[in-house]
């Protein structure tokens, strides 16, 4: 039996796989998987429950019984932990780090696993995160890796924050930026890095719309 298709794509912060992946999943018709959110979620209960983010054990029992879901509103995919909408509250700096803390965790990747894959159901399913295509779903019909300079990502995150009215600090932001990028690197579970049969796509210098028709081209070649 021929599973759902999957559009895979992976890429570190700041690339652009979120708006990419939103606007795919509505060109296609697809639901959305944001995986970056459920370690930010777990990231975040774990705090809100006074975790440490280096207790793996805490962790995994938290994995394992956070109430966690996902609703398309107008305005976009939302995440709840509960009844509490959390899509604001797992998207600040200090939620990311401490997510990027949180994912290396070996037993933890393995308890959130299987509920990546429970995702993918028809009529598919466009993944957003780090190892979608070389460990969650290895056998996804198409791969993007989306990439970009540690420079402009840090301008984009910079201008994010600016237009939210929050003050904003480049180099501090590239700082964090690089040390995150080290980590998801080099951890020894799932580092991120590219699939072999993936498409590489630098946006460095391309605007969403182009990346977004790269993309769409790759993804119809291969359901031809």
């Amino acid at each position: 039996m021929a599973k759902a298709f999957v559009v895979a794509v992976d890429g570190p912060g700041g690339a652009g796989k979120g708006e990419l992946t939103k606007r795919l999943a509505k060109a296609l018709d697809f639901d959305l998987l944001d995986s970056g959110a459920i370690y930010r979620v777990l990231a975040y209960a774990a705090r809100k429950a006074g975790l440490a983010m280096f207790d793996e054990e805490s962790l995994v029992q938290e994995a394992q019984v956070m109430d966690l879901s996902f609703e398309v509103m107008e305005d976009g995919v939302h995440v709840f932990l509960g009844s509490e909408d959390v899509s604001k509250a797992i998207r600040t700096e200090e939620c990311g780090l401490n997510a990027s803390k949180v994912a290396p965790h070996p037993l933890v990747r393995q308890a959130l696993l299987q509920r990546q894959r429970d995702f993918r159901r028809e009529p598919g399913l466009v993944a957003d995160g780090r190892d979608m295509g070389t460990v969650v779903f290895p056998d996804a019909q198409v791969k993007i890796f989306l990439d970009a300079s540690p420079e402009v990502r840090a301008q984009r995150r910079k201008l994010q924050l600016e237009a939210a009215g929050k003050e904003a600090d480049f180099d501090l932001i590239l700082q964090e930026i690089t040390e995150r990028d080290e980590r998801d690197r080099n951890r020894p579970v799932a580092p991120l890095k590219v699939a072999e049969d993936a498409l590489i796509l630098d946006s460095t210098n391309m605007s969403i719309d182009e990346v977004f028709n790269a993309a769409m081209d790759y993804i119809k070649s291969k359901q031809d």
